[in-house]
């Protein structure tokens, strides 16, 4: 072998790979999540199995939810001392966000994909819904973020009113639910058929300022936001979501952040 050629060979094999493309290096996919992919934010997981698919199960932390139930009953006891009615907005001040965040995982726009399934918790209270969902765009304090869940409970309610509160966005901390719906009724939550304790595939595609919700395969969104409160040009984490009365199921997690 010529020395021209023996030098061509090793050329080769020291061209040094090339980078992945921007966004690449942050897709995640897990087709059973395990509790090293997050940091838990006042929440609980371990490996469980749903209607004999398995799944990674998250709960509220026991001892985290212990102290905001007895915040609550503290507040009511203050609220009725004074005659008061509480609404949900008395509550926020002992509201905790419940997260399973996504590891080393940035994303900005893109596409999340999740199989999901919630239900209220045993002893839950009666206005519990099975509330479950992805935050997309979790700022370092897991305090803001935007987030799609639904509620698992409504979808085949006898009330058609409830129906129409299946699937929601909010923006946390500064646009909740309660505050969505006050100030902009019907614009940020929809029906969508859905039910407690069973598998909903949940895909969101998110580009600036919009985000669209597809569920179980649907060729149209369940529900669009035009106006993300984040903003355009927002990036975050992306985190399994629920609320404190939830037991949650989650499989087939993909995060496909766009390039």
């Amino acid at each position: 072998m010529s020395h021209v050629r023996t030098g061509c060979i090793l050329a080769l094999l020291f061209v040094p790979a090339a980078a992945p493309a921007q966004g690449q290096e942050n897709a995640f996919q897990r087709e059973l999540p395990a509790a090293e992919d997050f940091r838990l934010v006042n929440a609980d997981v371990r490996a469980d199995t749903l209607d004999g698919r398995s799944a990674l199960r998250m709960a509220g932390d026991e001892a985290v939810l212990a102290s905001v139930g007895a915040q609550r009953r503290e507040l009511m006891q203050e609220l009725r001392a004074r005659g008061e009615r509480p609404g949900p907005e008395a509550f926020e001040a002992v509201r905790r966000n419940f997260l399973a965040v996504v590891q080393d995982v940035e994303f900005g726009d893109g596409t999340i994909e999740v199989e999901l399934a919630g239900q209220p918790a045993t002893g839950a209270q009666g206005g519990a819904r099975g509330f479950v969902g992805v935050a997309f765009r979790v700022q370092e304090d897991d305090e803001t973020y935007d987030c799609f869940y639904l509620r698992p409970t409504n979808g085949r309610a006898d009330d058609q009113v409830r129906r129409n509160h299946s699937a929601q966005y909010i923006f946390h901390p500064e646009w909740t639910w309660f505050r969505l719906r006050e100030q902009t009724p019907g614009r940020y939550e929809t029906y969508v058929d859905i039910g407690p304790a069973e598998w909903i595939a949940v895909k969101i595609v998110v580009a600036g300022e919009t985000a669209r919700l597809y569920v179980n395969g649907a060729a149209q969104p369940t529900l669009i936001v035009n106006d993300l409160k984040s903003g355009a040009d927002a990036r975050g984490k992306v985190a399994l979501w629920i609320e404190g009365s939830t037991v949650a199921h989650f499989r087939n997690l993909r995060i496909s952040p766009a390039g």
